[in-house]
């Protein structure tokens, strides 16, 4: 918006009532587009952006359509709708937008006044675009010939300022200004007029207005000159004036014009019209052509239009004419009541506020005049409400009175607005207002104290009574909360004694009372509400303990000792009612339940004693005689007065006797049962534990050897040959010849790896320990240095093996079938060191091995053992794990689970040329040619060997010393010293073996 365009004004007023705070005027062109601003509104009133938002300020206006918003973010006015001042204010100027703007908390009014400028947007315009006339000939020069105006929306410089005729020289324009602003168009023929050389005549008139660009539109005249008209018609007077009321009914007389014409015929015949081009008026009036008669058309209303002015013209039959001005003044009458617009209403209002906040504010307006338009507001009086007004119509709803909810939570409020008019008419709204709560009111409780009791012995939790106390208040601020204050009853807190529910305010024992231990006690409950802050009262309670027969008669005398016996003596020359003894008890009860009463339950001689009711006295009822034992025994039951009753008994030993030996000779004879019976209670109780105690204890043992059994088991089922195992050797059994049997001391552990000659050998530690140890502790690993040593130093001598030592059919090693090997080193040991058997439901020679081995395999294994022990490697062969076939072989037998292994193939075997014997095999094998033949390349391979590594011993060397007698003859020379294996003797078996060896 550019500054030639936009001109804003700033003009503040300081009002004194506290409702209206100022006005700003601005003043802007029409025609502007939507989002343009107006202006700074909140830099205008001094106002920040916070205010705005917190206040929620918004524009309030009286009619329904609303040009201006306020943008709160910016604290703008902007253009909300196009505005067109021609048809918003039409002629009137200035041209002003009212309306207000309305904050609240605190609730706040600015009055705010927009000047809509005009811009030259409408040219003139004429309604219609011909104008004819037929004048004489005759006419005289200066007559005049009133034209049809133009009418331009625009006002001030943009309205119309000028016509301009075309030029002729029959005719000239002449203007008159009239005081109201208006201007009259008249044709002045200044040339006579000669109808034989012109009968008609047309000429252009132009209305211009003064804006900038001017504006202009023209109407066309024609002229028709006709025979002579020597007069024209004239009005009696050239302005008339009339008044109506408002609301008058249509067809109503105003009033009546009158012209003369000097002419007589045709040419004095005058016709009336109206010239008023604007529409309103047309519509409103109309005149009698012939008469003259100005009549209301339409309904007139004093509060749209207060004045209308109306142009009449009177032309003869010559087209001769004139006018005058009919001024038509409307009466205002009381016809409408006064309307009150809510500007800003609160329905909620705190019951602390203070008198003079303001509730609500509204606008009245009555668009009657004088005393029709006065108005005057009111309320009730026993409201504590009032209204202030302002100059503005602007009434303000404030308090005038403190509130209370508790009294009156919620106000109706009626405001009746009375106009001054006759008669009086009147408009009234109807606002309900609600009176929020505040934290003014303490709960109350129903008494100011409180006494309440509790029997004795009670339960602990049990409920003693409830408290109430009420708040005033509502919601939050009316829930009360119970709690009890800190205070003491006999140095113990309170708190152990009683407990307040804080919902309901019922009061708990949290003990079980003694009324002998306290007979009452008082403590203090407050009770708080939910307000903030929380308003308190307190109270004081007294909880009194009422009696129970819970005690029963103590008998103070005679006193009952265990080691000792009291009598009493009486002479045998003791009168009627002679007092034996009084039995003295007390009751630590009270009441009723402390009175006791004495009878005599049972007596050596009842006849001869009686006992008090009341007192307990012990009297004879009769002489003693003779006849009466000297030692008489007495049972007295006390008993108390209590419902249940309770009671205590009490032995009293009489004697009659006149001396005190006499006495102790009868009461000697009686016994201490009581000691004897002690002493045997204590020994069976003693004999009672000792039994459980062992009874324990043989559970416990039994149940420690089965979870120990059980987990052996478990252990061997799950080792998977990953236990340590020992081989059983039979006695007597050694490695004969040093043919290269493991010794049955140690294992050796092949790794199979890419470098096994590398491999360090793991030892065991000897086969005397258990062989069922899991301690892997004690496996340790030697360098490849020390292992002949290791060997030389552990070998253990033994005897040759007993020639009738034999292998049957069934206990052959090589189990045949298949097996899943889980690991490299396999090993087996029969559970519970149980040796190994056929047994009756097996097939023997089958088995979990695929095909039973061959003779010449196992003494391939043997061999291929040995050689790796001369080249120096570290294995250790462990028993092969074996399945079900397993059970062919004795506990002696030494599985080959090197027979699978990679490594352990013919080429590794050496020829040694001689005759092996094999433990458990009943034939003694010769190396074949093909054999032969593969060794002979091994040794060559091996003599290379030792020139790199140096010599070393491939058995050990103490079995090697003397050469066996059944060496082959194929024999290797360097194997020449080994002595060949005791032959087994030839069975039926073996011959059917060798015969079978030799066709393969």
């Amino acid at each position: 918006m550019s500054d030639n365009t936009v001109v804003w004004q700033v003009l503040w007023f300081a009002l004194f009532l506290s409702s209206v705070h100022g006005q700003v005027s601005y003043s802007i062109p029409e025609e502007m587009s939507k989002g343009s601003v107006v202006g700074n509104i909140a830099q205008d009133l001094g106002l920040d952006l916070k205010r705005l938002k917190s206040g929620k300020a918004r524009i309030y206006t009286e009619d329904s359509t609303q040009y201006i918003e306020l943008n709160k973010d910016r604290g703008l006015l902007l253009i909300r709708e196009r505005i067109d001042r021609e048809a918003l204010c039409g002629q009137r100027t200035p041209c002003a937008l009212h309306f207000q703007i309305i904050l609240e908390s605190p609730m706040e009014l600015y009055s705010i006044n927009v000047e809509i400028t005009d811009i030259n947007d409408n040219p003139p315009h004429f309604e219609k675009n011909e104008m004819k006339f037929k004048i004489s000939e005759s006419a005289v020069t200066g007559a005049k010939f009133v034209l049809e105006r133009a009418n331009d929306a625009d006002v001030g410089v943009n309205g119309l300022q000028s016509y301009t005729l075309n030029t002729n020289e029959n005719f000239v324009l002449k203007i008159k200004n009239h005081p109201d602003g208006q201007k009259i168009v008249e044709m002045v023929l200044q040339k006579p007029l000669d109808r034989e050389k012109e009968e008609t005549l047309s000429l252009i008139l132009t209305a211009v207005d003064g804006g900038d660009p001017q504006l202009s539109s023209t109407a066309q005249i024609f002229i028709t000159v006709l025979d002579a008209n020597d007069n024209a018609p004239a009005f009696t007077q050239p302005m008339y004036r009339a008044s109506v009321t408002e609301n008058v009914p249509k067809g109503t007389v105003l009033t009546s014009v009158s012209a003369s014409d000097a002419d007589t015929g045709s040419n004095g015949e005058i016709t009336y019209s109206i010239t008023n081009i604007m529409d309103e008026t047309r519509d409103m009036f109309e005149i009698d052509e012939k008469s003259g008669v100005l009549q209301l058309k339409g309904a007139v209303d004093f509060e749209k239009v207060r004045h209308y002015q109306i142009h009449v013209q009177a032309s003869d039959e010559g087209g001769l004419t004139d006018s005058c001005k009919v001024q038509i003044d409307v009466l205002d009458t009381n016809d409408n009541a006064p309307t009150i617009n809510i500007i800003s209403m609160s329905n909620v209002i705190a019951e602390d506020s203070k008198p003079g906040v303001v509730v609500g504010m509204f606008k009245v307006q009555d668009p009657d005049s004088g005393d029709d338009g006065r108005v005057e507001c009111l309320t009730k009086d026993s409201l504590p409400f009032t209204l202030k007004t302002t100059t503005n119509g602007f009434y303000s709803l404030v308090t005038d009175d403190e509130l209370d909810r508790e009294r009156n939570a919620v106000y109706n409020i009626t405001v009746t607005c009375n106009d001054a008019g006759i008669p009086s008419l009147s408009g009234r709204i109807s606002l309900s207002l609600q009176v929020s709560d505040v934290n003014d009111n303490a709960p109350k409780f129903e008494k100011s104290a409180y006494v309440a009791s509790i029997v004795e012995n009670n339960t602990p939790g049990i409920s003693v009574f409830r408290l109430l106390a009420k708040d005033a208040d509502w919601n939050q601020n009316a829930r009360v909360s119970y709690m009890l204050e800190d205070s003491t009853v006999n140095g113990v807190s309170i708190s152990s004694y009683v407990s307040v529910n804080a919902e309901s305010g019922v009061i708990n024992a949290v003990r079980s009372f003694d009324y002998e231990q306290i007979k009452s006690f008082q403590f203090r409950v407050k009770a708080q509400d939910g307000g903030s802050p929380p308003l308190s009262s307190n109270v004081s309670v007294v909880i009194s303990i009422q009696d129970q027969n819970d005690n029963s008669p103590q008998v103070l005398y005679p006193v009952q000792t265990s080691g000792s016996i009291v009598a009493e003596m009486v002479p045998r020359s003791a009168d009627i009612g002679y007092l034996v003894t009084k039995v003295v008890a007390v009751d630590v009860d009270s009441g009723q339940n402390a009175w006791l009463s004495y009878k005599l339950q049972k007596g050596s001689d009842r006849a001869l004693f009686e006992v008090g009711a009341q007192n307990g006295e012990i009297r004879t009822i009769r002489q003693v005689t003779d006849k009466d034992a000297v030692k008489q025994k007495l049972t007295v039951i006390v008993e108390d007065n209590g419902q249940p009753s309770r009671s205590a008994t009490v032995n009293v030993n009489v004697a009659l006797a006149d001396s005190f030996p006499e006495v102790l000779s009868e009461f000697s004879d009686f016994t201490h049962d009581k000691e004897y019976n002690d002493n045997l209670t204590f020994f069976l109780v003693l004999a009672l534990a000792v039994v459980s105690f062992l009874f324990i204890v043989s559970i416990i043992a039994i149940l420690s050897v089965k979870c120990y059994r059980w987990r052996r088991e478990r252990m061997f089922y799950k080792s998977n040959g990953n236990l340590p195992v020992i081989p059983y050797y039979p006695p007597l059994y050694a490695d004969v010849g040093g043919t290269g049997t493991l010794q049955h001391v140690y294992n050796y552990e092949h790794y199979r790896t890419t470098d096994s000659r590398k491999s360090d050998m793991k030892y065991v530690r000897p086969c005397n320990q258990s062989i069922i140890s899991l301690d892997n502790t004690d496996v340790q690993t030697l360098p490849h240095a020390n292992n002949e040593k290791l060997i030389e130093d552990t070998d253990d001598q033994q005897k040759p093996p007993n020639p009738d030592w034999r292998f049957n059919q069934n206990q052959r090693p090589g189990p045949s079938g298949y097996t899943t090997s889980r690991s490299s080193n396999l090993r087996w040991t029969p559970p519970r060191n149980m040796r190994a058997a056929a047994t009756p439901d097996m097939a023997v020679g089958t088995g979990p091995w695929p095909q039973p081995p061959t003779e010449a395999e196992q003494l391939q294994a043997l061999m291929a053992a040995a050689n790796e022990k001369r080249e120096g490697n570290h294995m250790q062969i462990f028993l092969g794990k074996v399945s079900e076939a397993t059970n062919t072989l004795t506990p002696g037998t030494m599985g080959l689970s090197t027979r699978y292994s990679p490594q352990f193939t013919l080429q590794h075997v050496p020829d040694y040329r001689q005759n092996v014997y094999i433990p458990g095999s009943t034939a003694t094998l010769t190396s074949n040619p093909q054999q032969q033949q593969q060794q002979q390349q091994m040794q060559q391979q091996m003599q290379m060997g030792p020139q790199q590594m140096g010599p070393q011993q491939a058995l050990p060397p103490p079995q090697a010393a003397a050469a066996g007698p059944g060496a082959g003859p194929g024999a290797d020379p360097g194997a020449m010293g080994q002595p060949e294996a005791p032959k087994a003797a030839q069975t039926p078996a073996s011959k059917k073996k060798s015969t079978k060896k030799e066709k393969k």
